[in-house]
């Protein structure tokens, strides 16, 4: 079972733009800001029981991390995006996940051709000379 303990030390690292935890027990998770971002446990990415996959957050940054009772906190980005809570329960999933996790996400963005940079669109090219008359 996972421990659901909260950590003894969280560290936000604005320059590299990472979220540290460090527990009692000398385990330590570090998470990107566009990791938790992207996997942020609100409604608008949970999408009501169809997830919705988020793009262009490669370059996301955490503003703050704000208390919430003792289960766990409130985490601001730079994109607006400040809805759901992660629980000390739901860090613990991420962290002992995270390689599966990030992996799964990349495979989505590349299996809907979907852009990490939010400076990158795609743009799907149609040759007018080969084209099919429409």
């Amino acid at each position: 079972m996972i421990n659901s303990n909260p950590p003894a030390d969280i560290i936000l690292h604005k320059k590299s733009k990472i979220l540290e935890l460090v527990y009692a027990n000398g385990q330590v998770y570090r998470f990107s800001a566009e990791f938790l971002r992207v996997h942020s446990p609100s409604a608008e990415t949970k999408g009501h029981g169809k997830p919705v996959l988020q793009t262009g957050k490669q370059d996301v940054a955490l503003l703050s991390v704000e208390p919430v009772g003792h289960y766990g906190v409130k985490l601001v980005f730079n994109d607006r995006h400040e809805t759901g809570i992660y629980t000390w329960h739901y860090f613990l999933e991420l962290g002992t996940q995270h390689d599966q996790l990030w992996q799964a996400y990349l495979q989505e963005l590349n299996r809907q051709g979907a852009p990490r940079d939010p400076n990158t669109s795609q743009v799907k090219w149609v040759n007018p000379i080969t084209a099919p008359n429409t």
